[in-house]
C-alpha cells in the first residue's frame, strides 16, 4: 500500500479499525483462529501491527468483535420468530468448522482473555438474549431466553466440539425439529396462542 493510504488511514480510525475487523473475518474463516496472526491481519488489512493492539488488545479480543460483528448481521437480517432455528442452524453447519476446528472452540478461547469475554457477554450474548425473550409474554421471559441461548449453544459443543454421540451423527434435520419444537413451548406467547409467535 502506498505510503499515502497508509497516512490517510492512521489519521482515519473507524477505517482503520473497519479494514482490520474485515481483514480478521476473512483470515479466521480462511484458516481458523490458531492459525491465524495477528501480523497476517495487520498484513492484510495493511496497517501496522501495533494499530490492532490498540484498538483490540489482543487477538482472543479481535475474534470476539468479528463474531459480534457476524452476530449483528445475522440479528439484523431475521426475523425473530425465525431467530432460535437460525442460530441452531449455525452451530449446527459444517461451514463453522474452519481450519480444522469449530467457531465455538475459538470462542471459548476468548473467554480466557477478560476483554474479549466482555465483548462475547454483553455484546453477543445480550443481543440475542433480548431478542429471543420478545417471543415470549412470561414475567421471565430473560430467563427463558438466557435458557435457550444456553441450551442451543450446549448442543453446538456437544455435537460439533466434543462429538458425543449420538448427537454427533444425528441427523441435522431430525435435530433441529426436536429442539426448535421444544423451544417453541419455553418461549410460547400466551396472548397470541401460537408457541414462539411474534
Amino acid at each position: 500500500m502506498c505510503e499515502d493510504r497508509r497516512s490517510r488511514r492512521r489519521r482515519d480510525p473507524s477505517a482503520t479499525r473497519t479494514a482490520l475487523l474485515r481483514a480478521a473475518a476473512e483470515l479466521f474463516a480462511e484458516r481458523g483462529f490458531e492459525q491465524t496472526t495477528v501480523r497476517d491481519v495487520a498484513a492484510r488489512a495493511e496497517v501496522n501491527q501495533a494499530l490492532l493492539f490498540r484498538y483490540f488488545g489482543s487477538k482472543q479480543e479481535l475474534f470476539a468483535e468479528v463474531l459480534s460483528r457476524n452476530s449483528e448481521t445475522l440479528l439484523e437480517t431475521v426475523p425473530t420468530a425465525e431467530l432460535p432455528r437460525r442460530i441452531l442452524e449455525s452451530v449446527l453447519s459444517e461451514d463453522a468448522v474452519v481450519g480444522g476446528e469449530h467457531t465455538l472452540v475459538g470462542m471459548l478461547r476468548s473467554f480466557g482473555d477478560e476483554r474479549a469475554a466482555r465483548v462475547l457477554r454483553d455484546e453477543l450474548g445480550e443481543s440475542y438474549s433480548r431478542r429471543l425473550a420478545r417471543l415470549s409474554d412470561a414475567g421471565d421471559a430473560r430467563l427463558r431466553a438466557d435458557l435457550v441461548l444456553a441450551w442451543l449453544f450446549g448442543i453446538g459443543m456437544l455435537r460439533s466440539v466434543l462429538r458425543k454421540s449420538p448427537l454427533a451423527e444425528a441427523d441435522e434435520r431430525e435435530v433441529l425439529e426436536h429442539v426448535t419444537r421444544t423451544v417453541a413451548l419455553l418461549l410460547e406467547n400466551s396472548e397470541s396462542g401460537d408457541p414462539a409467535g411474534e
